[in-house]
């Protein structure tokens, strides 16, 4: 099948996300899962319903992975904003990298190719939906809203104490940033499987 592919470096490529990926990309998250509020989902998916998110999001936004050696040490993928037709041109962008590599670029990288697979979809809005601690602690601190201002991205709103867990409560942040123009008579939304052709491999 030919799908996404692009190598960065001598060591790492990324490529799109497949199901046999869930298992893999279903570690990586478990541990946010289960020691951080990073996500403030409680319970860690099963493997079906981690394949079907796949599935559902890859018809169409999309959904990569970055290895090395065949390793997965990280995964981001877009999706649906709002269900409304009129959201249509802005997603809600996610990322979570293998523990053992943070601080490595990875995230950076990866953010790099989704933006411009998204620019080919002809999305206009990215967006972030991000834990913001009061204070931080051991589940959460402020990393990530640091990374995405480094990435260009604003701070847009706040929602306060608004998610429970680990016994504490945490505020939400929203944050976005511009990738296409806004015009009178919008070209529609390409799916991601139409533009995915344009960046492929055998492998």
């Amino acid at each position: 099948m030919r799908a996404f592919y692009i190598k960065w470096g001598d060591k790492m490529e990324i490529r799109t996300a497949t199901i046999n990926d869930a298992q893999e990309l279903l570690n990586i998250y478990a541990y946010y899962v289960l020691n951080t509020a990073i996500t403030f989902e409680y319970d860690v998916p099963t493997l079906d319903e981690f394949q079907n998110r796949i599935t559902t999001i890859l018809d169409k936004y999309p959904y990569i992975v970055a290895t090395i050696n065949n390793k997965i040490i990280g995964y981001a993928y877009a999706n649906t904003f709002k269900a409304r037709a009129a959201y249509d041109w802005s997603v809600e962008m996610t990322i979570y990298i293998d523990i053992h590599y943070q601080k490595q670029g990875i995230g950076k990288k990866l953010y790099m190719t989704m933006e411009e697979l998204l620019k080919l979809q002809g999305i206009t809005n990215i967006n972030a939906c991000i834990t913001y601690p009061d204070k931080e602690d051991e589940y959460v601190d402020k990393n990530s809203v640091q990374f995405h201002e480094h990435l260009g991205y604003k701070l847009v709103g706040q929602f306060h104490q608004c998610g429970y867990k680990f016994n504490h409560w945490y505020s939400m942040v929203w944050m976005e940033k511009m990738i296409g123009e806004h015009v009178t008579n919008q070209p529609s939304v390409k799916p991601f499987r139409d533009i995915e052709k344009i960046y492929f491999s055998d492998k």
